[in-house]
C-alpha cells in the first residue's frame, strides 16, 4: 500500500537526519549561528542548490510550462549573474564586517533602528516565504497517505516542524550544511527518476523525446516583442539578477550559510558553484514539464486546474509506485531543506538583531535562543495554516511578489548604503520602508487600470526606488558615513 510505505520512507529519512544530527551536535550558540566558521565550501554549495530550488520549484516550475513555456530561463540566466554581483559585491563587506547576521551592516551604515527596521522585514518576509515551500510538502503528504488515514491537515503540519526542530535546536547551521547536502542529493535524484519515469511512459527514447520537446509550443524560451509583458526578456533577465541579490545577498537564511564557510575564498567558491548549477536544474524541471503536458495531450488526460497540482498528480495516478516514492522523497528533501534553515536564520535574527544576545553572558544567551526557536516554530506552523487557503495562482509566483513587496526596501536601504554617502535621520526610517511597499502596491493598480501595463518581478526594483526616494527625502544635511 502506497500511504504504508510513504510512512516507512518519511520515518526512514528522518533518521537518517537525526543520525546527522547527532554527529554534528554542539551546545554553544556560536555553533548554531555559524557553524564556528568551520563548513566546507562543498557541502555548503551543494546544500545551497536544495535550499535555492525547493520543493515550491519541483512542483511549480514543470507547471508553468503550459501557460508560459521555457520564458522562466530568461530569469534564470539573470539568477546567475546575480549570484555573481553577490560573490564580488557583497561577500567581500560582510566578510571584512565579521558578521554573524548581514543585518548588522545596517547598524553600521546607518543606525540601530535602521537595523531592526531590515531585520524585521527579513524575519516576515521569510516567515511567509518558508511556510509557503513547506505548505507544498504538507499538501503532497495528505495526498500520499494522510487523507486516506483521515489525519487532519494542521496535525501533519505540527508533526513537520516538530521533526524539523528535532534535528535542528541542537546543531543549528553546523547540523544544516550537512542535512542540506542529502536533501538536494535526494531532490536531484528525485528529478532525475520522474524524467526517466516520463520517458518510459511515452515509450520514447531520450533523443527522440527531447526532441519532441524541443519542437513542441512549449519550447518558446525568449520574448522580445511585447514590451508590456511581464514575461518581457529584458524584465525577467533584470528581476533575476535583482531576486537573487535579495533572495539569497539580502537573505539571511542563504548568506548565513555561505558566513559559515572558512574564509572568504571558499565562500566566493561556494556561491558561485552552486549558482552555476542552478541552471541545470531548473531547466531539467522544465523539460519535465513539457513531457508531462505532451503526454496529457496524447492521452486526453484531463490536467488539473491549478498548475502547481500537475506533478502531484502524476506521481500519484500515473507513475509506478517506485517514480511516486521518489517523488515523495524528492519534494520532503527539497521543502525541508529550505524551511530548516529559514528556521534557524530567523531564529539567528531575531536573537542577534532584535534581542542582541550576544551581549548577554553565554548561559543567557543560550537559554534565550531555545526559547526563541520554539516561538519561531509556532509561529511557523500557524503561518502555514494560513496558507492553506491560497486560492488558484501559481506558488513560485506568490512567493516572487512577497519577494517584491517585503524584500524591496531591504534592496533599497543596502543599495543606498553602498552606493552612496547618504546620512539619514534614523528614526524615521521605518516609516519610508512601510510607505515604499504601499506606494509600490498603489503604482501597480494604476498602471494596470490606466495603462493596461501589467508588472512583472520587476515590483522589487520599484518598491526599491521608491525606499531610496524616501531615504534621500529624510537624509541629514551631513552626507559623512561610518564605512
Amino acid at each position: 500500500m502506497l500511504s504504508t510505505a510513504t510512512i516507512i520512507i518519511l520515518l526512514g529519512y528522518f533518521a537518517l537526519l537525526m543520525l546527522a544530527s547527532r554527529l554534528t551536535a554542539s551546545k554553544d550558540n556560536g555553533s548554531f549561528f555559524l557553524g564556528n566558521r568551520q563548513s566546507r565550501w562543498w557541502v555548503v554549495a551543494i546544500g545551497m542548490i536544495g535550499a535555492s530550488v525547493s520543493g515550491i520549484s519541483v512542483v511549480s516550475v514543470p507547471g508553468m510550462v503550459g501557460n508560459l513555456g521555457f520564458t522562466y530561463m530568461q530569469t534564470v540566466i539573470g539568477f546567475f549573474f546575480g549570484y555573481v554581483a553577490i560573490a564580488y559585491l557583497l561577500l567581500p563587506l560582510y566578510y571584512r564586517l565579521n558578521l554573524t547576521t548581514i543585518y548588522g551592516y545596517l547598524n553600521e551604515r546607518f543606525g540601530s533602528t535602521t537595523h531592526r527596521t531590515g531585520s524585521w522585514f527579513f524575519i516576515v518576509a521569510k516567515m511567509v516565504s518558508a511556510a509557503t515551500k513547506l505548505y507544498v510538502v504538507v499538501l503532497v503528504l495528505q495526498q500520499f497517505a494522510l487523507d486516506s488515514w483521515h489525519v487532519p491537515f494542521g496535525i501533519t503540519t505540527i508533526i513537520c516542524v516538530a521533526l524539523i526542530w528535532l534535528y535542528t535546536h541542537r546543531g543549528g547551521i553546523k547540523t544544516i550544511v550537512w542535512t542540506d547536502m542529502l536533501q538536494t542529493i535526494f531532490m536531484v535524484a528525485a528529478i532525475v527518476f520522474m524524467l526517466i519515469e516520463m520517458y518510459m511512459l511515452l515509450g520514447h527514447g531520450f533523443q527522440q523525446a527531447t526532441s519532441e520537446v524541443l519542437h513542441s509550443d512549449y519550447s518558446n524560451w525568449f520574448v522580445w516583442s511585447d514590451w508590456r509583458s511581464p514575461r518581457h526578456f529584458l524584465k525577467q533577465f533584470i528581476s533575476g539578477i535583482f531576486i537573487v541579490i535579495v533572495m539569497t545577498g539580502l537573505d539571511q537564511d542563504m548568506m548565513q550559510k555561505n558566513l559559515s564557510c572558512r574564509n572568504l575564498k571558499e565562500a566566493r567558491m561556494n556561491l558561485l558553484s552552486y549558482g552555476i548549477a542552478f541552471v541545470p536544474v531548473n531547466l531539467l524541471l522544465l523539460f519535465l514539464g513539457a513531457l508531462m503536458l505532451i503526454y496529457a495531450n496524447q492521452q486526453g488526460i484531463m490536467l488539473p486546474e491549478r498548475p502547481d497540482e500537475m506533478v502531484p498528480m502524476f506521481a500519484t495516478t500515473l507513475f509506478g509506485k517506485g517514480a511516486a516514492l521518489c517523488f515523495l522523497l524528492g519534494i520532503i528533501a527539497a521543502s525541508f531543506s529550505s524551511a530548516d534553515s529559514a528556521l534557524t536564520a530567523i531564529t539567528t535574527t531575531f536573537d542577534v538583531d532584535i534581542l542582541s544576545i550576544e551581549q548577554l553572558n553565554t548561559e543567557q544567551g543560550e537559554r534565550i535562543r531555545k526559547f526563541t526557536h520554539i516561538a519561531v516554530c509556532i509561529i511557523f506552523i500557524i503561518v502555514v495554516q494560513a496558507f492553506h487557503l491560497i486560492g488558484n495562482k501559481s506558488i513560485i509566483d506568490l512567493i516572487y511578489t512577497i519577494v517584491g513587496y517585503a524584500y524591496g526596501p531591504l534592496l533599497g536601504l543596502f543599495g543606498v548604503g553602498l552606493l552612496t554617502k547618504l546620512k539619514v535621520r534614523n528614526r524615521l526610517v521605518p516609516i519610508v520602508a512601510i510607505a515604499a511597499p504601499i506606494l509600490t502596491y498603489l503604482t501597480q493598480h494604476f498602471a494596470q487600470s490606466q495603462f493596461n501595463y501589467t508588472f512583472g518581478y520587476e515590483l522589487l526594483l520599484l518598491n526599491a526606488l521608491f525606499t531610496a526616494m524616501g531615504l534621500y527625502i529624510i537624509k541629514q544635511p551631513s552626507t559623512q558615513t561610518k564605512l
